[in-house]
């Protein structure tokens, strides 16, 4: 539940809802090719389902409780669903089956639309062998936390080809079963450091990523927030990364303005910006070495469609990046002194529990 669950009043609703309006269109031509004759829309204050498509009355309800307890991922996802009912009920006219079977099941499938019948877009579960693969890797990352730089360091390396041999065997099954996750929250501008902690994720932790636009609801305002596509061991990694690597920034950041008297934030962007591209280099050391040992990643093609079902219509933007400056460079050295652990506790996403066990 996101902060601050009271009611968000009239106006702030009503240019929630022209917000909607918009996505609606966005998602009818990208999914449906604009075949869809656009509804009522409005606020349910339903306790029992979070959306509703009546096809008498012609109107798309959402819940009031999507704005307040729950993010805008969230809310497009159920917009998604209850679109894709509309759908089977006035494009494909099926009347004889029940309101979440086989039609509606497919129509879901082929745009990697969430078809539960209720509940919260969930992402799959995790099975036992992928299950256990991860518990390795918390162990591993338990021992990162060696106070022996070296002993540290090792840790996370067997951690990384861990994963890595995991994702190549994986690969080979073609099992599917893939699933996403928003990280962090939605931001009006996505600074540099955020966008090469999503290189980061997409390069070496086995998901795709992808920056989708979001609504923030108690400002009124358009933003960005970083969607994961992945299997579910794989996203709950991503999402434990990201909040590491978030919160390390941070405190490294305190290191620095301590130790050289700084005060103000002013540099602060650039520094991080530094430390995502250390920690960047790193990593990309560490492939190196392990494509000597004959241990490649040549990417999941599976996870590619499954992206590009969710995403039919992407694009690529190009960012000015932070100006190369000494506070840029000390940024850098300490992104590739990061030694990745299991030492992150109460992370914004929610999602590290299989990585942080008992303490």
């Amino acid at each position: 539940m996101q902060d601050g669950a009271e009611a968000l009043g009239v106006e702030l609703e009503r240019m929630a809802l022209r917000a909607v309006r918009s996505s609606y269109q966005d998602l009818n031509g990208s999914f449906f090719k604009g075949s869809l004759r656009p509804p009522v829309l409005a606020w349910s204050d339903a306790k029992s389902r979070l959306g509703r498509w009546s096809g008498a009355e012609r109107t798309l309800e959402l819940a009031r409780s999507l704005l307040t307890e729950h993010s805008w991922g969230v809310l497009i996802e159920v917009l998604k669903h209850e679109m894709a009912h509309q759908f089977v009920d006035e494009i494909l006219g099926f009347t004889g089956e029940s309101e979440h079977g086989p039609a509606f099941a497919r129509v879901c499938q082929e745009r990697g639309f969430d078809a539960r019948a209720s509940g919260l877009p969930a992402v799959p579960a995790l099975e036992d062998e992928r299950g256990r693969a991860l518990s390795r890797v918390a162990k591993l990352l338990a021992l990162a936390e060696s106070p022996n730089l070296h002993e540290a360091q090792a840790a996370m390396s067997a951690a990384q080809r861990l994963m890595l041999k995991h994702n190549i065997d994986w690969v080979d099954k073609r099992q599917g079963g893939y699933g996403f996750r928003h990280l962090g929250a939605a931001s009006g501008r996505v600074f540099e450091d955020k966008r090469i902690l999503a290189v980061i994720l997409g390069e070496h932790f086995f998901v795709e990523a992808i920056w989708v636009p979001a609504w923030r609801p108690r400002e009124a305002k358009r933003g960005h927030v970083l969607e994961v596509c992945g299997r579910p061991e794989n996203l709950e990694l991503a999402a434990y990364v990201y909040d590491y690597l978030d919160r390390t920034g941070a405190r490294l950041w305190k290191e620095h303005k301590r130790e050289n008297g700084i005060r103000g934030n002013r540099e602060r962007l650039t520094f991080l910006a530094g430390v995502m591209a250390g920690f960047r280099d790193k990593l990309q050391a560490e492939r190196v070495k392990n494509r000597e040992q004959g241990l490649v990643w040549i990417g999941d093609p599976e996870l590619a469609g499954f992206l590009k079902s969710r995403h039919p219509h992407t694009r690529w933007a190009h960012f000015r990046g932070a100006e190369r400056t000494d506070t840029y460079g000390h940024g850098r050295r300490a992104g590739r002194e990061i030694v990745l652990a299991r030492g992150v506790q109460g992370a914004a996403s929610g999602s590290v529990k299989l990585l942080l066990g008992r303490r």
